[in-house]
């Protein structure tokens, strides 16, 4: 398969459902078990190039009623590619930048070799524990929620306004 997506989803993504299985170029996982929903990751083509991705589209599925939200989490917002990109001099609204393309005629060809997952794997984890409360606790907790949670000390009970006293 050239998009070798197995080895990306399970070996460098490192994704954290137990639950999980790949078919094709897509990821579905049951986050929670017992659960109608559902969530599916698939490489986001490009608006503009065949066989080009620019990230991935997260989508979580009802087991009746279908899709019910739908997220892009492009490879250029999460700094998936800037090594490989400044190694072969890219820059933003160059061509190749940012994405993945896939070649067909090429089975060795690891598209997303280089890629720093970090993260995306992070903004993944984000997205889910929104849908899939109960995933927050199966989860290893991520550098980035270390950075943006902030344990703050309650303000001090403010003294009761008085009226006049009768």
């Amino acid at each position: 398969m050239a998009m070798h997506a197995q080895e990306f989803f399970l070996d460098h993504l490192r994704l954290p459902f137990r639950d999980a299985v790949i078919v094709g170029n897509t990821y579905y996982a049951t986050p929670q078990p017992d659960s109608p929903l559902r969530l599916r990751i698939t490489f986001a083509r490009d608006a503009v190039r065949a066989e080009e991705y620019e990230g991935l589209r997260l989508t979580v599925l009802h087991a009746d009623r279908g899709e019910l939200d739908a997220v892009t989490l492009r490879f250029e917002d999460h700094h998936t590619f800037d090594h490989r990109d400044a190694s072969r001099g890219r820059r933003p609204n160059e061509s190749g930048y940012a994405t993945i393309r896939e070649f067909r005629d090429s089975p060795d060809w690891v598209p997303w070799k280089g890629a720093h997952t970090n993260r995306l794997r992070d903004a993944i984890e984000q997205y889910a524990t929104v849908w899939f409360p109960a995933t927050q606790a199966t989860t290893a907790p991520s550098a980035a929620a270390h950075r943006t949670a902030h344990n703050t000390p309650a303000p001090p009970p403010t003294p009761p306004v008085s009226g006049r006293a009768r």
